[in-house]
Parts: C-alpha cells; sequence; structure tokens
C-alpha cells in the first residue's frame, strides 16, 4: 500500500504544491481541513478544528507521516497584543491537538514534519551566519518560533521522529513572497525598503518541498534544518534583481523606515530586518538546491 502523508495547512500555497509533489512520488495524500470529511480526487480531507480542539482520528491512525505547515499568518494583519496572541496560539495548540491524538492512541508514526522559519534567529540585522544550534533570539519573531518548536518536542517524546523546516522567504508565482511584489516591480514602482542593507534569505517553493520529501526518506535526519539559500541577498540586490527581471532599473529612491512603521506598525520589523542564514546543514544530508541562484529563481516563477 501507498504511504500516507496527512499535511495540517494542505490548502496552503505551500501544501498545495507539496501535495502536488507527494502524489507524483507516489504518496497518498490526507489533508486537515475545516470542512467536513470529503474526497477530492486523489486527496482525502478531514475535518479538524483547532480553537475547539477537535479532529477526526482517522486522519491520524491513517498517517505514515504527517507534516504539519498550519498557523496563522505572520504577515497578514498589524501585530495588535491579541495578533500576537492569535499567532502563537495558533502554532502551540495545533501542534498539542496532533500530539493529544497520537498518544490517546499509542499511534506510531514513520515521522512528524513540521514547518518553523528562520525568524527563530531574530529581527535583526547582522553579519553573523546562524546556523542551527543557536540560541533562539528574545524577540517576538524567536519567541514564536521557539514555542512553536517547544510544542513539537512533545511528539518527539513519543518516540517519533521530528523534524523541523525552518523556512525563509519562499519564492513561488502564484502565491509567497513574490505575489505582493510583482505587480509594483512590473510597473516599475519597486524600491528597497528602508536601509536595504537587511539580508532576505530566501528559497524557492520547489526546493523547500523537495526538502520536505527528503524529510520524510531520509531517517537520518532530526531536528531543525535551514531551509534557505545562503547567499547573503540583501533587500537591495533582491530588488535590483527583480527589476532587472521586468527590464529596467530601479529609479525610485528607498521607502523609508518610518513609513514601513507607520504603515505597519510592529510588523514593519518582518521587511527591514533580515539575518544571513546557513544552509550547510541540510546540504551535508546530500540535498542540492535545484534554485540557488537569485534571478534564475525569479525568472522560473514568473514563467511558470
Amino acid at each position: 500500500m501507498k504511504k500516507n502523508v496527512l499535511i495540517s495547512g494542505g490548502s496552503g500555497f505551500i501544501g498545495r504544491n507539496l501535495t502536488t509533489l507527494l502524489l507524483a512520488k507516489g504518496y497518498s495524500v490526507s489533508i486537515l481541513s475545516r470542512s467536513e470529511k470529503q474526497n477530492k480526487g486523489d486527496v482525502f480531507y478531514y475535518k479538524w478544528d483547532v480553537e475547539k480542539q477537535t479532529i477526526d482520528d482517522e486522519a491520524i491512525l491513517k498517517a505514515d507521516y504527517i507534516i504539519h505547515l498550519a498557523g496563522e499568518n505572520i504577515a497578514e494583519k498589524r501585530w495588535t497584543a491579541k495578533r500576537k496572541a492569535a499567532i502563537i496560539d495558533s502554532r502551540e495548540k495545533s501542534t498539542q491537538l496532533l500530539y493529544s491524538v497520537l498518544k490517546k492512541h499509542y499511534k506510531k508514526l514513520d515521522a512528524f514534519i513540521s514547518a518553523s522559519a528562520v525568524g527563530i534567529y531574530g529581527a535583526v540585522n547582522g553579519e553573523e551566519i546562524c546556523t542551527e544550534n543557536m540560541k533562539p533570539a528574545n524577540d517576538f519573531l524567536g519567541y514564536t518560533c521557539q514555542k512553536w518548536e517547544d510544542s513539537i518536542d512533545f511528539i518527539e517524546n513519543l518516540n517519533i521522529r521530528t523534524v523541523k523546516i525552518r523556512t525563509g522567504l519562499v519564492l513561488g508565482k502564484n502565491d509567497g513572497f513574490l505575489k505582493k511584489l510583482i505587480p509594483l516591480f512590473k510597473y516599475r514602482l519597486g524600491s528597497a525598503l528602508g536601509s536595504g542593507k537587511q539580508y532576505m534569505p530566501w528559497v524557492h517553493v520547489d526546493d523547500l518541498c523537495a526538502i520536505y520529501l527528503q524529510a520524510i526518506s531520509d531517517t537520518s535526519m532530526e531536528g531543525p534544518y535551514n531551509a534557505a539559500i545562503c547567499d547573503n541577498t540583501t533587500n537591495t540586490v533582491f530588488s535590483k534583481t527583480l527589476a532587472r527581471v521586468f527590464g529596467y532599473s530601479i529609479w525610485l529612491p528607498n521607502v523609508p523606515a518610518f513609513v514601513l512603521k507607520l504603515v505597519m506598525g510592529e510588523m514593519a520589523k518582518i521587511v527591514l530586518t533580515g539575518r544571513r542564514v546557513s544552509s550547510d546543514k541540510m546540504e551535508q544530508t546530500g540535498f542540492k538546491f535545484k534554485f540557488n541562484n537569485l534571478e534564475e529563481a525569479i525568472r522560473n516563477c514568473l514563467t511558470k
């Protein structure tokens, strides 16, 4: 029988691309959804409700692997105290729900693979290259990712192999980071943000999905892995590259940091800060990034 992969957050940008890849590689796929149980083609949907802490246990019992992508979008709304709590709760409570069912049924998975983020290293700028053995930063992004990863450790305590994929900015055509930028740069209105010196660790969605696939098949993979290209791309470099893809050179001045702070509030830290991130640990598993050149990655996303 085909091995079954259960995905939380499977209807999102990464989940949709990952589902396509898993089906192509011969896995069966189930997705946790807020809708009633249903079958759509080769994918089966099971209902869960994180707030009510309810889930169709069959989804867990059927799974050989769980890929946990669920969580509130950290860049969707201003970071009010209520929004911050919702961001953290969505990550902790969803993992707790999965843990409770696994524990109740003494369910043994082949692996539990969870999303995390390079935000664990903090919303700061600097030249230090961040590796997986660094301590989480003492700010909201660092704290959020730490709580996220700590919740996954409970599943590791069930003697289940756990992998944490610390993701950078994901590039793809129909969603992800590029979706918000394309309209501005297409009409030559794009520019760098703030100082433009902040680093932007990025990854093509195809490579990110391939990393999840390897985390399934490579039983030696455990713990955190950075999923981002280590090419020292800054916001200025990224902006100039995107403009060049559209056939022009940036002519507008950088968007001042104070303007972004007025519009976005504290959330502006997401675009005004960024750290260098090492991909050595991931590459030491034998993984090779298909897209390690920023311009080629962007062009691929725009021509898909």
